[in-house]
């Protein structure tokens, strides 16, 4: 794992992960202390997944920045190359978040801070901050905390204010 984690495009302090993992290790960037737990498949050809710190991903989690280009008449899917704008975007998962066993995040998702992503989850769709997550697609079940301890909990933690 030491040895392997230079690969990643960035990474911070107190990264664990299985180095048999499938990651385009040079499109992703890692914050401190994250756990990505074994069967991952994180993979972004043509643009980056960036996790924050505290992060935390059951196992054989799947995060896919882009998508094929299926509109060429004429062509076999498979021989097609070339990207359409929109198939490839950003994954963003922000700090404090914890991805169940066995979800998917697609690309152009952003998971807010403090999110929970159920297990078995499909994520198509952005992520409030501080929002549960469940069932595919991904729909919000209910909120961790209330408004006011929103805010309690964020002052504990040092964060300036609530991201979007």
């Amino acid at each position: 794992m030491l040895l392997v984690r230079e690969r990643f495009a960035a990474h911070g302090r107190n990264l664990i992960f299985d180095p048999r993992d499938s990651f385009s290790y040079e499109t992703i960037h890692i914050g401190d202390d994250v756990f990505i737990g074994p069967g991952a498949l994180f993979q972004a050809s043509a643009t980056t997944i960036t996790i924050g710190r505290k992060v935390m991903f059951g196992p054989r989690v799947t995060i896919l920045g882009g998508n094929h280009n299926t509109s060429v008449v004429g062509s076999f899917m498979f021989d097609v190359k070339e990207k359409r704008p929109r198939y490839d975007e950003p994954v963003t998962i922000e700090d404090d978040v914890w991805v169940g066993a066995g979800a998917y995040i697609l690309k152009g998702v952003t998971i807010g801070r403090g999110a929970i992503v159920g297990a078995g989850a499909v994520v198509t769709k952005s992520v409030p901050s501080y929002a549960i997550v469940v069932g595919n697609p991904a729909r919000v079940a209910r909120m961790r905390f209330a408004g006011d301890e929103i805010e309690r909990h964020e002052a504990l933690l040092g964060f300036s204010r609530p991201s979007a």
